[in-house]
């Protein structure tokens, strides 16, 4: 009997996806296609390409551990392992779930393939839109609570646990003086021969340090890092979430978002399991609700923005932001910053840097010194463990770099380096000092700030949230020595020695 053939995607590696949910190995078969032209398009980080083959792979075994046949094809193009897998197999049909990036359904539709819902999310875009109407924006709180009612997270009856909907203004504590270790270290696995083959077939043209297990390649290990951060993690995760350290790299966080952006994951899954370890009184309503806010609340609402703007949405860059990506990030040694230089590290060892440091280091930098906003998005997509297009653009074009005129965010999310001292231990030891905006040894991150809403003080002068900065930059009394500063820091940084 011919079968019918699932394409299931490599962020899509879980048997209760969309079209693989309700397939039977008696009458479907798996295509899944390893492109070579996309392992190659890139310097990927080699962790990130690890992660992201070694996963396919094993799930293709843990699909024929049950039954399925799996073509998995190794392919110099997606299109082209489609192309062979029907010629060669005749299946009576090909179904795919929609893919979550803007290019591949764009495939998807010029193969004419048949696609159904993609229920990964639990949001998906024609909701979303129904929920949106006729208003052209939205804070992402409306949104989350929302999500809260509709789907009775979190709820007692019709109002929030603990009666509030947020608790954000309890979890922005700076860095603990001591205890840097107070956080549990988070699990690894050895690596065996499949990885080892992975790692020689994706390691040509590759950045960073290679594997070393900290990333899990398969659900069962997916689930136990779930249940390990749940039961040993989450309990202490509210306060300290937007804390950075040097001597530490994970802190509280989750470390979860890989599993959940391919599909060994599922959202309400780990919310679940969150929401019960509040209820069991395991977790501090702080902790639980912070973290359930990022998946149920941002997570979602990042998801359907990409949607609701793409494709045009990548390309834009309202500040004309045109500096090149400098060196240091590819070489923390290019840099004395020492933020900057801890922050890299971490990318470079382990495809990772948490949310704050991505938003208040890496991307604030990139904000006030010009850098071109789709070269960021590249460089962080390329490198970043849980990366996918429909992440980082709106992360980076709108909430990042304000590129996107203010679409997504409502002030750009610029600091100078009082931000960084208040919430980590980077200033302390470094050769720049924090507190000075002019002269050789002058904070970057403090003299760029002021420098920034110079350059673009006509924009920003009439925005309400950033106005009084504005305000103040204009009135400084060193305005011309700050500028100059500011010229020399640029041109050390675009001849890569910051």
């Amino acid at each position: 009997m011919t079968k019918q053939t699932v394409w299931v995607f490599g962020d899509q590696l879980n048997r209760g996806i969309g079209a693989l949910r309700d397939a039977s190995s008696d009458t479907h078969q798996v295509l899944m296609v390893e492109s070579a032209s996309k392992i190659k398009s890139r310097r990927w980080h080699i962790q990130r390409s690890h992660f992201f083959v070694a996963s396919m792979r094993r799930f293709a075994d843990e699909l024929r551990s049950v039954g399925f046949s799996v073509d998995y094809r190794v392919a110099s193009s997606m299109r082209e392992g489609v192309q062979q897998h029907i010629a060669e197999m005749q299946p009576s049909a090909v179904v795919a779930t929609e893919p979550n990036s803007y290019a591949a359904r764009e495939l998807v539709r010029s193969l004419g393939i048949q696609t159904v819902p993609s229920d990964q999310f639990l949001c998906h875009p024609d909701e979303y839109s129904q929920f949106m109407g006729e208003r052209r924006t939205i804070k992402m709180e409306d949104f989350y609570r929302w999500q809260r009612r509709r789907l009775n997270v979190l709820m007692d009856g019709d109002q929030p646990c603990d009666g509030q909907w947020n608790f954000d203004a309890e979890n922005r504590l700076p860095p603990p003086k001591t205890g840097h270790d107070r956080w549990p270290t988070p699990k690894t696995y050895e690596l065996d021969a499949l990885d080892q083959q992975v790692i020689s077939d994706v390691g040509d043209n590759s950045w960073g340090d290679a594997p070393t297990g900290v990333w899990a390649t398969t659900r069962d290990d997916a689930l136990q890092r779930m249940n390990y951060f749940v039961e040993n993690v989450l309990p202490v995760f509210g306060e300290h979430e937007d804390a950075m350290l040097s001597s530490n790299w994970h802190l509280a966080h989750s470390l979860l978002s890989p599993y959940l952006n391919n599909g060994l994951l599922l959202p309400m899954e780990v919310i679940r399991a969150a929401e019960s370890a509040y209820r069991n009184g395991h977790v501090p309503i702080n902790s639980a609700e912070g973290f359930i806010r990022q998946i149920l609340g941002w997570r979602e609402y990042i998801w359907n923005c990409y949607w609701r703007w793409m494709p045009d949405y990548a390309g834009m860059n309202e500040l004309q932001a045109e500096r090149d990506l400098p060196r240091m990030f590819l070489d923390p040694e290019a840099t004395q910053m020492s933020c900057m230089k801890s922050v890299v590290h971490n990318v470079q060892q382990r495809s990772y840097a948490h949310h704050i440091e991505r938003l208040m280091v890496l991307g604030n930098f990139s904000l006030i010194a010009g850098i071109n906003p789709q070269q960021l998005t590249n460089w962080m997509w390329e490198n970043f463990i849980d990366a996918a297009e429909w992440v980082m653009v709106p992360n980076v074009i709108g909430m990042s770099q304000f590129a996107d005129g203010g679409m997504l965010a409502t002030k750009p999310y610029a600091s100078g380096g009082a931000y960084i001292d208040r919430m980590s231990n980077h200033c302390k030891g470094c050769v720049y000092d924090r507190k000075k905006r002019v002269g050789d040894d002058a904070c970057p991150f403090t003299n760029l700030y002021w420098d920034f809403f110079l350059r673009h003080q006509d924009r920003f002068v009439k925005n309400p949230r950033v106005a009084r900065q504005v305000r103040a930059a204009q009135q400084l009394g060193d305005k011309v020595e700050l500028q100059e500063t500011a010229q020399t820091m640029l041109s050390r940084l675009d001849d890569g020695v910051l």
